[in-house]
């Protein structure tokens, strides 16, 4: 009897967040990557400008926007959900506090 073994990237959580340019989500990609090496979550947190959605989105497990492409919520929702993809955005509090607990909890929290 064959064993499986089971590449540990496919039990990651994928996160994207998306901002106008992917630029000003850095630092909170950064500060959820910290949170999430201190809970021992397994996941990947990667940032995109709004014009990458389309190309990357189908990657992820979860997309979460920053407030600056809030207006394009319902859109993008309608674009991924093709792919089964959450589409949410990122409280303007969280974000402008760079709480990366929190906003790792909700993205998670989207996936379950």
């Amino acid at each position: 009897m064959a064993v499986v073994q089971f590449d540990q990237r496919y039990l990651m959580t994928k996160i994207m967040l998306c901002c106008s340019a992917g630029m000003s989500t850095s630092m909170l990609v950064e500060k959820m990557r910290e949170a999430a090496e201190s809970r021992s979550e397994e996941v990947e947190v990667e940032a995109f400008g709004a014009s990458h959605f389309d190309e990357q989105v189908a990657c992820f497990d979860v997309v979460l926007l920053g407030p600056q492409v809030k207006y394009m919520l319902n859109d993008l929702k309608l674009r991924a959900a093709e792919y089964a993809v959450p589409v949410e955005a990122i409280s303007p509090v969280d974000y402008g506090t760079m709480n990366g607990a929190k906003v790792l909890g909700f993205a998670l929290s989207l996936t379950a």
